[in-house]
């Protein structure tokens, strides 16, 4: 497979989409946007963006939540040339602030509910924001901003699309920042077509009859993907949902009148919706099939869910820099437990601390090559020649791969534990304490002893209303796991501290650790 010397990727996709300019791209809480009205509002907003001074490559801020102005927003700044810069809307006005000075955005597009927070960070930085663009505005708008809705119509549609190639600059995307600050994550228009080929069609085998829903907003790699790459390419339908993917909000939509057939969420999610009274039965949802990432998914919770609703879901592995999942199960190739084997186009390595392959069946650092791979972090030479290496990139997690060719998941590189002077994965550990019936979530992290010796601690989410010994779940853990793996402490905790992402934070708990 290859890509022409120019290419844009929203004028792909509208190309892909032209015979079904009455069929339903996104359904929200407003409404329908067919795919007609879809390619005629971006090529509408591309244009308002160039009217009001924003230039080619130049950054546009978008802050907004998870509504049809999100894909047109997006869309539409990509047909223009301009680069989208796509940000977690649960950021404070510091974030913010730091954002449009570190990307340099010329321009923003924020959602109405959001206004505020964007006003105060700008206020707090210097840099300035030449063109603002508020959707679904609450109040007045600022002076100098205009409504998304007037800008879309009073503008012509843009007649042709910025003449881009496949490596050119097309959006950025920020890390989760889990430590320090966030890494502006560049991205070119060829990357996200790579991931529709190489995994949304072979992988998921999504088709225009399937209706998509993802818990993880369009601001985030893998939401993306879900929610705009993936169905766009084949001409699906997306639900949309503005507000936060709790398991009553989730529910909503699975047995609402637009019952999604492929769904996309965390392993917290799952977890959360199966402990949850409201859980649906199994003939009040379509789900044909659902795809967990952003932590490596428990077997026991996927067996679960596949008992109470007759369906699978598909673990893998992805990340910002590679714009989507590269190691995945398949439909029909899922071992529990496993995130499965490489995607079809991308070279996974495990390596040692010498930086050579480790052998099979130990823990090694995982290194990716595929073509969808970020071009660089803005402005961080540092960060950036330490993650991308002559054409490898390094995730920062470590895994295990056995004689089958799956790959197990072991945690994150800064995460692992030495207990008797042998690695001790946290995953493999809360994976067994979640197995326990009154566990809901848990974490663990390393603690030193009186004697200066490294020991598991587990800090432990229970299901509403249930009580357990923390002898009891020792206990549980030592019948299944090798005996210096169980955690010598435990504490219960009510919930545990995450990125936006889902992921545990555990350098946070042993912050809270270290403190007390």
């Amino acid at each position: 497979m290859s890509l022409p010397s120019t290419f844009n990727f929203a004028q792909h996709l509208f190309e892909v989409n032209r015979g079904r300019a009455a069929k339903a791209a996104y359904v929200d809480d407003r409404g329908t946007l067919t795919y007609g009205q879809l390619e005629d509002h971006a090529r509408r907003l591309a244009a308002a963006l160039l009217a009001a001074g924003v230039r080619r490559e130049e950054r546009a801020l978008l802050l907004m939540h998870d509504t049809s102005d999100w894909p047109v927003a997006f869309l539409g700044c990509l047909y223009a040339g301009v680069v989208p810069v796509a940000v977690n809307t649960l950021l404070t006005a510091d974030d913010y602030a730091y954002m449009l000075s570190h990307s340099g955005a010329t321009a923003a597009l924020v959602s109405g509910a959001l206004l505020p927070v964007l006003n105060d960070a700008m206020a707090k930085g210097s840099h300035a924001v030449r063109a603002l663009f508020v959707s679904q505005p609450a109040g007045a708008l600022p002076n100098g901003s205009q409504s998304f809705d007037a800008a879309v119509s009073s503008h012509e549609p843009l007649p042709a699309p910025a003449d881009t190639t496949p490596q050119d600059p097309a959006f950025w995307l920020y890390s989760s920042g889990s430590t320090g600050r966030p890494k502006g994550t560049v991205h070119v228009h060829g990357s996200p077509w790579w991931t529709a080929e190489l995994y949304g069609k072979p992988v998921l085998g999504l088709t225009e009859d399937d209706v998509c829903f993802s818990a993880a907003k369009l601001y985030f790699a893998y939401g993306l993907g879900n929610g705009l790459t993936f169905p766009l390419s084949v001409g699906a339908t997306v639900l949309l949902m503005a507000e936060r993917p709790t398991p009553d909000a989730t529910f909503k939509r699975w047995t609402g009148p637009h019952k999604p057939t492929v769904f996309f969420g965390a392993p917290t999610g799952f977890a959360g919706m199966l402990a949850s009274p409201a859980l649906p039965a199994r003939d009040a949802v379509a789900l044909r099939m659902c795809s967990s990432a952003g932590e490596a998914l428990p077997g026991d919770l996927a067996q679960r869910f596949k008992q109470h609703f007759g369906c699978e879901i598909i673990d893998g592995i992805g990340s910002t820099e590679m714009l989507h999942i590269f190691i995945s199960n398949r439909p029909d190739d899922i071992r529990y437990g496993t995130t499965g084997k490489p995607v079809d186009g991308y070279v996974v390595e495990l390596r040692g601390e010498d930086g050579k392959p480790v052998p099979v069946g130990e823990v090694g650092d995982l290194y990716i090559k595929g073509p969808s791979t970020a071009t660089m972090y803005w402005g961080n030479p540092e960060k950036s020649s330490e993650t991308f290496r002559d054409g490898w990139t390094k995730s920062g997690d470590k895994y295990s791969r056995d004689a089958d060719g799956y790959y197990t998941y072991a945690g994150r590189s800064d995460d692992m534990l030495k207990v008797s002077g042998i690695y001790v994965s946290p995953f493999e550990v809360e994976a067994t304490l979640m197995q326990h019936p009154s566990v809901l979530e848990a974490a663990v992290i390393g603690r030193t002893d009186a004697e200066g010796l490294t020991k598991t601690k587990a800090y432990v989410v229970l299901k509403d209303g249930q009580q357990v010994g923390d002898d009891e779940l020792k206990a549980f853990v030592k019948e299944r796991l090798a005996p210096y793996k169980y955690p010598r402490f435990i504490e219960f905790v009510d919930e545990l501290p995450k990125t936006a992402t889902g992921k545990i934070q555990r350098f946070r708990l042993r912050e809270r650790d270290s403190a007390a």
